[in-house]
């Protein structure tokens, strides 16, 4: 599947007149019935997006080609249903899943003219609700006009975010490019879980009948274990089949969690995917997605998750509502003791950053599913069928992030948090059964979601600008430093630090042609003298202003870069030779320290920034390929200090070497 979706990105980008018909292909094997389940009509759509921000294919050219192929698929799907009619529920596989038309008559009673509209959006239903209009014999008048109205609707929609990221991939990948792969890799982690929570939901839903008569007929079967199962089987009691569901996750959960365990502690040292994520993750550091990420580690610390569950236990208590109370203190109590004694007895080599505090399993992890898990099960018994997904796709959800974010800053192997996650579901579990099959009066929703989850937020409000900041230090920990001679760096060995920045795209390897030994302050001193000024590190408030229409180029900051996942340790900038242009000089630190005298190492690269607006609407600093201009301004700058300009063997282009001290 990936040859063939890089052969076909590589065919369109070689063919941009042909590239039309691809494009047709695609939007129309998303349209037809059946077909439309199987072809991943959004990746390809995304693809042509970037193809079109990048100029490698004509936008209205796409568009136009994608709304046909749509409006046509459609068209075909709205004729099999008229010309078929109700047979159509006899053939496979509408014959052994009936749900597919059924979802989208469904819809389609409700509002014929607006589930055509709506349908195009939905993957689930798209291919089916236009065959189901032409089997209830929509008029093909009524019918035109919104197919067409949708498919165009549906072509600018889906191609939009792919279109506006190839406008920005110049300005943007190369100056942040490591935070849309680590935005991404969350998505698809947030995706996961949610598709995971609600097919598995929709699923049990559907099924719950006939399971509960297959474990009642096992129950009889084996009537010594059976006596276990066959109180979850009352038929008197509207909670039977939710116990069932509950039983059997348990069930598949316990046999994953057991055997993951007994995975880690076999192999007694982190697995190859516990280093490949970490390697990853680490490669992936930026100052733009480390404070958001810290701030989202924070929110499974105890000052978060206490003051919501404390909350919840007032109102119980108030309510006198002892059995939800004593399940919910046995679910904390009993699973972090587990999970403290399981890291106890665990000795598995932990990440490079972290001292102590961390371990497998990851008890942060554990005690946010524990919390927000067994939240779910006690409040979804009082909501309406529909609604109950709720609760568990928000414990889903926060589970996700603060795992994610752990991982990301390195404290935690990746077996740490699916253990804890694992762990703390299956503690749930073993009490929500407990408690569900023993408590008859369901709780009042209502106030316990405002007061939980407002409670949760308020917390995270106060705590998490208190602990971000220490716990993104903690694991920011400095590289190892490397020394060498002041006069052999000088002489030769300045050679062996890179000649471009480390980047995963050509274009953005930036040549690294600045090299500085010493303090900075000296250099920074002649450089304001000369018309240079710093620039703060630009963060998240710093990067929204560039959604600010009313701002110039002027105003609006350049984003941060990274070499080996740090940023900048300085940012200075002059106006350059034209109007809405700039010389900007990155410095970065290096691990390099020269003896005697213990002087750092900085290694940078000196840019010509030019200001513009992408679609009308972000304004962003953009590098342009001319160095020496920019080079020879901090060239005459720093008139004063010792400097040398060379070629570095690994690029062959010259690199200024400046000695901010005078030589001994």
């Amino acid at each position: 599947m990936d040859a063939w979706f890089n052969a076909l990105l590589d065919w369109i980008a070689a063919h941009p007149i042909a590239a039309g018909i691809a494009v047709f292909a695609i939007a129309l094997s998303d349209s037809l019935i059946i077909l439309g389940t199987i072809v991943p009509a959004l990746p390809l759509l995304f693809a042509v997006g970037v193809l079109i921000g990048l100029g490698e294919l004509s936008g209205p050219y796409a568009v136009v080609s994608a709304a046909l192929g749509a409006f046509v698929g459609d068209a075909t799907s709205f004729w099999a249903g008229r010309r078929w009619g109700a047979q159509m529920r006899r053939m496979w596989p509408f014959s052994r899943f009936p749900q597919l038309l059924i979802r989208g008559e469904v819809m389609f009673r409700r509002n014929a003219v607006k589930s055509i509209f709506v349908a195009r959006f939905v993957g689930a239903i798209r291919p089916f609700v236009p065959a189901v209009a032409g089997m209830l014999h929509m008029p093909l008048r009524r019918y035109a006009p919104a197919s067409a109205l949708a498919a165009v609707a549906w072509a600018l929609i889906f191609l939009a975010p792919g279109w506006m990221l190839g406008q920005a991939y110049d300005a943007v990948a190369a100056v942040a490019g490591r935070l849309s792969i680590v935005l991404g890799l969350l998505l698809v982690a947030l995706a996961a879980v949610w598709a995971l929570v609600l097919y598995s939901y929709r699923w049990f839903a559907d099924h719950a009948d006939s399971l509960s008569t297959r474990l009642l007929a096992w129950s009889h079967a084996h009537p010594v274990l059976g006596r276990y199962s066959i109180g979850l089987l009352d038929p008197m009691r509207r909670e039977s089949p939710s116990l069932v569901v509950l039983a059997i996750s348990l069930i598949a959960l316990g046999c994953v969690c057991f055997f993951f365990i007994g995975t880690v502690i076999n192999h007694g040292e982190p697995l190859s995917i516990d280093l490949a994520v970490y390697g990853l993750m680490h490669g992936l550091r930026n100052p733009l997605a480390d404070g958001p990420l810290s701030a989202i580690a924070s929110l499974g610390d105890a000052q978060v998750l206490v003051p919501a569950t404390a909350a919840v236990m007032a109102y119980l208590v108030w309510r006198r509502r002892w059995l939800a109370i004593g399940h919910w203190v046995a679910a904390i109590g009993f699973g972090l003791a587990l999970t403290a004694l399981l890291g106890a007895v665990v000795d598995i080599p932990k990440p490079p950053l972290v001292v102590r505090g961390f371990g497998f399993p990851s008890i942060t992890v554990t005690f946010t599913t524990i919390t927000f898990g067994f939240f779910a099960v006690m409040v979804a018994r009082g909501m309406p069928g529909r609604d109950r997904i709720w609760p568990y796709m928000v414990a889903g959800v926060v589970v996700v992030l603060v795992g994610f974010a752990r991982i990301y800053l390195g404290a935690h192997w990746l077996s740490d948090v699916v253990g804890g996650s694992l762990l703390g579901g299956m503690w749930v579990l073993v009490l929500g059964i407990a408690y569900r099959s023993r408590a008859y009066r369901p709780l009042w929703v209502k106030p316990l979601a405002w007061m939980f989850y407002g409670v949760f937020i308020a917390a995270a409000l106060w705590h998490v600008p208190r602990a971000a900041g220490p716990l993104l230090a903690r694991f920011d920990g400095p590289a190892a430093s490397v020394d060498i001679g002041r006069q052999v760096w000088w002489a030769g060995d300045w050679r062996t630090l890179p000649g471009r920045r480390n980047e995963f795209d050509d274009a953005h390897r930036w040549p690294l042609d600045v090299q500085v030994a010493g303090p900075l302050a000296p250099l920074q001193t002649r450089l304001i003298s000369a018309g240079w000024r710093v620039q703060p590190q630009a963060g998240w408030q710093a990067a929204l202003s560039l959604l600010d229409n009313d701002e110039n180029g002027a105003d609006q900051p350049v984003l941060p870069a990274t070499v080996d996942t740090r940023a900048e340790a300085l940012l200075m900038l002059r106006e350059g030779p034209q109007p809405g242009q700039r010389y900007a000089l990155r410095l970065w630190a290096t691990p390099i320290r020269l003896q005697p005298g213990d002087e750092p190492v900085w290694i940078g690269s000196a840019q010509t920034l030019e200001h513009r607006k992408l679609l009308g609407l972000i304004g962003l600093w953009r590098p342009l390929p001319e160095a020496q201009p920019p080079l020879q301004a901090l060239i005459d700058a720093s008139q004063g200090l010792d400097q040398e300009l060379a070629p570095h063997p690994e690029t062959g282009l010259p690199v200024l070497r400046l000695r901010t001290l005078p030589t001994p």
